[in-house]
């Protein structure tokens, strides 16, 4: 009996992976509910439950164990591309003409801003190598910039981790902070969600945070935040590189 049931969960991965996935999320939205009383949103404590569960495993966290092995075709690139494509399909095109300049502008001080705040806390922490201290700072602005960066310009693999960490931990405090301080800064409105995506960058974050403010706005935010990613990723590893080689010369 548990060996059939074992290779009926193994033969489909995949459901099981979705089916993980669907409990994880069901028990945050309860805790958020139950406990906090949607203060800290389910999506943030689906994350940090998600973190603490990879712990279980080794290099592809639950993914290694043989019965989650559909984990690793779920967290995959094409789905997680595919989830961060699927969520600026209910943006109106007249909201996002609106944003103009400001929504471009922000894609530009938010990913500067964040390299380079990035690249200064890396330096106050003992980093001088300028290979690592650029890939700290991609990872600043998010998790996927940071060993994007870290792979063009050859920075080590334990710096490359760190620049995944710093983004993991950036994306759980924009997913907390978002519905906490959305009414004191006007996020109210699309315009406003497209900046802050843009500013921001970090796509599941802003997505998360969005959600537990107001989930018309999660499209908006998305979009941008998406924008951000694709933009640092070409900026961080060439333009930005090359500005944080000349200021350390």
């Amino acid at each position: 009996m548990i060996d059939a049931i074992t290779t009926g969960i193994q033969k489909n991965d995949l459901i099981v992976a979705f089916l993980v996935v669907g409990i994880i999320m069901v028990v945050s939205y309860w805790i958020s509910k139950r406990f906090t009383k949607g203060r800290l949103p389910g999506a943030a404590i689906a994350i940090a439950m998600g973190l603490f569960l990879s712990y279980f495993g080794e290099e592809k966290g639950l993914a290694n164990l043989p019965l989650l092995s559909g984990m690793a075709f779920l967290g995959g690139n094409m789905l997680r591309d595919f989830s961060i494509v699927s969520t600026s399909m209910g943006a109106s095109f007249s909201h996002i003409k609106k944003a103009g300049w400001a929504g471009v502008l922000s894609l530009f001080v938010g990913i500067m801003a964040a390299f380079f705040i990035g690249c200064l806390i890396a330096y106050l922490f003992g980093y001088s190598d300028i290979l690592s201290i650029a890939t700290i700072g991609a990872g600043a602005c998010t998790f996927i910039v940071g060993p994007v960066t870290g792979n063009a310009i050859g920075a080590s693999s334990e710096v490359i981790a760190l620049s995944i960490a710093i983004g993991v931990i950036k994306t759980v405090v924009v997913t907390l902070l978002t519905p906490v301080i959305a009414k004191r800064i006007g996020l109210d409105n699309p315009q406003t969600a497209m900046i802050y995506g843009g500013i921001m960058g970090t796509t599941s974050g802003v997505a998360a945070g969005l959600a537990a403010t107001d989930p018309k706005l999660v499209p908006y935010g998305a979009l941008t935040a998406t924008f951000y990613t694709g933009l640092a990723c070409l900026l961080c590893p060439s333009v930005l590189y090359f500005i944080l080689v000349e200021l350390m010369a």
